[in-house]
């Protein structure tokens, strides 16, 4: 069991990513609109690069390839995106909204420290650089 749970773990982390990239890939226009509301300069260019780092990252932890790389790059994601659209204390949606950004940062910064897992593309990859070398 032990090795199935770092499997899980990244499946469950990685779905909020994926959904979300494809949510922003498929109504562009209304997310777009919501980032110019919160006066956010270039935002049809920032939504390219956003929808690029949630879809990448989140295919990278959920297939354990480069997840370190993945992991970090949503983490550069969500600091500014849970210093702007969630801060609003005020409303309690938002307040939720910005303690689970930290929940999801803990999350990833457990595969920055810790790696994908046993069942990975990571840990294949090593395997086979560790056999080659050993040749």
């Amino acid at each position: 069991m032990e090795k199935f749970t770092p499997l899980l773990a990244r499946i469950l982390l990685s779905g909020i990513f994926i959904r979300s990239g494809f949510n922003k890939l498929l109504n562009p226009a209304m997310t777009q609109q919501y980032m110019e509301s919160k006066g956010i300069p270039l935002a049809g260019i920032l939504l390219v690069l956003a929808i690029i780092v949630l879809l990448a990252g989140g295919l990278s932890i959920l297939l354990g390839f480069k997840a370190r790389l993945g992991a970090w790059l949503l983490i550069g994601f969500l600091i500014p995106a849970t210093l702007i659209f969630h801060t609003d204390f005020s409303i309690s949606d938002e307040v939720i909204a910005f303690w689970k950004n930290l929940g999801l940062m803990g999350g990833l910064l457990m595969i920055t420290a810790f790696g994908a897992g046993s069942l990975s593309f990571d840990e294949r990859n090593r395997s086979w650089s560790n056999k080659a070398s050993s040749l």
